[in-house]
């Protein structure tokens, strides 16, 4: 019987990831302009985690770098304007936080992406790390230029997020 040969990914130095190579990251840029929420933060949370990827490993990071630009104009399906909830708490008694998205998007909206693609990665050491490969704007423009970001690759995108076809209205 003949063997197939897997790859396992390896830490680097005190990276997480391959710097060099044919494994090394890559930088990509969504333009989150009319894009439902989590459909969006399926797709990006995929991505930085590297799922996307034929080398990806769960115990070292495969993924590739995120820029999202129009952050704040990302749409909510049905009435998630006012009746979804974002909650925190201090830490002292009675610091309960609560706020609509319509709260959150006029406070901080690349919050609103940011803790969607959270709620769709692991919770550990190795996901804080690879969300510090999100970087988020609520304008069209980013500092990233430096590093050539690319459209997302055809195999990471659902049919659904680019191919919306009916008016979400804000």
């Amino acid at each position: 019987m003949l063997q197939q040969k897997t790859y396992q990914a390896k830490q680097s130095g005190p990276h997480f990831f391959e710097t060099e190579g044919p494994n090394a990251p890559k930088w990509y840029v969504v333009d989150a302009q009319d894009q439902v929420v989590g459909r969006l933060a399926t797709v990006i949370a995929r991505v930085i985690t590297g799922k996307h990827k034929s080398t990806y490993t769960r115990h070292a990071d495969t993924g590739d770098f995120v820029v999202i630009v129009n952050a704040d104009k990302v749409v909510f399906t049905r009435n998630k304007w006012e009746g979804k909830l974002y909650v925190s708490h201090t830490g002292y008694v009675g610091g309960l936080k609560t706020r609509t998205a319509k709260e959150m998007l006029a406070r901080d909206p690349e919050e609103i992406l940011r803790q969607a693609i959270w709620g769709m990665t692991n919770k550990s050491s190795l996901a804080r790390h690879q969300m510090k490969k999100l970087k988020l704007y609520a304008a069209a423009e980013h500092p990233h230029a430096a590093q050539n970001p690319q459209a997302l690759p055809a195999g990471a995108i659902r049919r659904t997020v680019l191919g919306t076809k009916k008016k979400l209205s804000k």
